[in-house]
C-alpha cells in the first residue's frame, strides 16, 4: 500500500507529503473473485489508528439507514414498510414535529424517502428522523453487537443547542396507512452508560454563543465511530455473506437493492426529492475518484456506492467503487483533516476544496488505475450492482 502511495506522491499532493499534519488514514480493500464469482477480500491500510479522533460527521447515517430498514423489519407489522407514512411529534429541547414532506412523491415522510435524501445529498433533517425512530439506545447497541464496540452515537446533526440528555431522548412516532394508524412509537430515553473519552478537535473554535474560545474543542460528547468500523459496515451491506449472520444487518434482498440505487444514484436521477442540478451536481457527494467535481466524468460506466462526511475541517468518504464496463471493483475509505490556516473550528475556513477533495480524487484515481490493469483470475460478475437509473421513483 504505502510503495503504490510512494509511487504517485506528488499527484497526492500536500495531503501525502505530510500525512501527520492531515491526520491521514486510508483502507483499501482488493477484491478477487473465485470461479463461482464469490468474492475474497484483502485489506490494506496506511495509518490506520482507532486512537486518533476524528469526527465523523455525516458518516454515520449509513449506519442509520440500514439500522432504520432492519427495524422495520425486526417489527414485522402488517402494512409497516419503508413507504409508510411516518408522522413524527416534536420535542421540546430537541427538533420539531415532521408531519408534511415536500419532498416526496406524496408530500408525506416515509422512511424511504428519508434514506434517499441521507444518500442522495446527505440531508441532514432526514439523518435525524432516522435517530430518532432507531432511538440512542437501540443505535448504539446495535452497532456493538455487531462487532463495532468503539461506535457512539450520541447525537443529532447539523442542529444546535441539543444537550447531551436531550439526545437521549427521541420524539413520539406514528406510522399511518391512510387514516388507519399501523404503529405507535413513544418518546424514547436512553439509559445507555457510555465508555468515558479525552477527544479533542483544533486549536479553538467558535462556541454557540459565536465567541471564540481559545481552547481544542471537546468532543468526548460527539460521535464516534473508527474508519475500520465505517469501511467493515459498508463492507458487510456490499457483501453480506462475507460476515457473520451476527454481524449482518437484518435486511431483506429489496432492502439492499434499494440501498444501492440510493448510494450509486446522482442527484438527478431521482424524481422526488428533485434537486437543483447547478448545486446538486451529479458528483456532489462523491468525493474518492471524482472529487466532487461537476465536471469530473470517469470513461467508461462508474459508479461509487458511498457515504461521505464533512465538517469541523474532517473529511472522509468511505465507497465501493464498481466499473461495470471495464469489470473492476474495489473498496476504499479515507479520512482527512484540512483546517490548516488557524486550526480555528466553525469559522467554516476549512480547505475541501482546496486540498481535501484534490487528494480524495488523486487517491481514488491511483487505486481505479492500479485495479484496471491489475491481473485477476477471474473477472466479477456485477450484475448484483446494476441499476436501472431510468426509474427515477425508486
Amino acid at each position: 500500500m504505502e510503495s503504490l502511495l510512494k509511487s504517485q506522491a506528488s499527484r497526492l499532493g500536500p495531503v501525502f507529503s505530510d500525512p501527520e499534519r492531515y491526520r491521514l488514514q486510508i483502507i483499501y480493500t482488493r477484491i478477487d473473485r473465485d470461479d463461482q464469482n464469490q468474492p475474497h477480500c484483502t485489506d490494506f491500510s496506511y495509518r490506520l489508528d482507532p486512537n486518533a479522533y476524528f469526527y465523523p460527521a455525516s458518516t454515520v447515517k449509513l449506519a442509520a439507514a440500514a439500522l432504520a430498514l432492519e427495524k422495520l423489519n425486526d417489527l414485522a407489522i402488517r402494512g409497516l414498510n419503508r413507504h409508510t407514512i411516518m408522522l413524527t411529534d416534536s420535542l421540546p429541547g430537541a427538533t420539531p414535529a415532521a408531519f408534511t414532506d415536500a419532498s416526496s412523491p406524496s408530500g408525506l415522510p416515509s422512511i424511504g424517502n428519508y434514506i434517499k435524501k441521507i444518500l442522495l445529498v446527505s440531508d441532514n433533517d432526514a439523518f435525524n428522523r432516522l435517530y430518532e425512530f432507531i432511538g440512542q439506545e437501540s443505535f448504539n447497541k446495535n452497532l456493538w453487537s455487531k462487532g463495532y464496540p468503539g461506535a457512539q452515537v450520541l447525537h443529532r446533526v447539523g442542529v444546535s443547542g441539543i444537550s447531551p440528555e436531550n439526545n437521549r431522548y427521541t420524539n413520539a412516532i406514528t406510522f399511518r396507512q391512510g387514516r388507519k394508524i399501523i404503529h405507535q412509537q413513544p418518546v424514547q430515553y436512553s439509559l445507555l452508560t457510555f465508555s468515558p473519552r479525552k477527544d479533542e478537535i483544533g486549536k479553538a473554535y467558535y462556541n454557540e454563543q459565536n465567541k471564540l474560545v481559545q481552547a481544542p474543542m471537546d468532543a468526548s460528547h460527539k460521535n464516534r465511530i473508527y474508519l475500520s468500523d465505517l469501511h467493515n459496515i459498508l463492507k458487510s451491506i456490499i457483501f453480506p455473506d462475507l460476515v457473520t449472520k451476527s454481524q449482518r444487518f437484518r435486511l431483506k434482498e429489496d432492502d439492499y437493492g434499494f440501498l444501492y440505487h440510493c448510494m450509486s444514484a446522482q442527484p438527478q436521477e431521482s424524481e422526488r426529492p428533485t434537486y437543483d442540478p447547478a448545486v446538486f451536481h451529479h458528483n456532489y457527494v462523491k468525493f474518492l475518484l471524482f472529487g466532487a467535481e461537476k465536471n469530473n466524468r470517469i470513461s467508461g460506466d462508474v459508479r461509487s456506492f458511498n457515504k461521505p462526511g464533512w465538517a469541523y475541517g474532517t473529511l472522509t468518504d468511505v465507497a465501493y467503487i464498481a466499473d461495470f464496463s471495464h469489470q473492476v471493483e474495489f473498496m476504499l475509505s479515507t479520512t482527512v483533516y484540512v483546517n490548516d490556516n488557524n486550526g480555528i473550528l466553525s469559522d467554516e475556513n476549512y480547505q475541501f476544496k482546496q486540498i481535501g477533495e484534490p487528494f480524495m480524487q488523486a487517491l481514488g484515481e491511483l487505486i481505479y488505475n492500479y485495479e484496471r490493469q491489475r491481473q485477476r483470475a477471474f473477472r466479477p460478475d456485477l450484475s448484483r450492482f446494476r441499476i436501472d437509473y431510468s426509474n427515477k421513483n425508486f
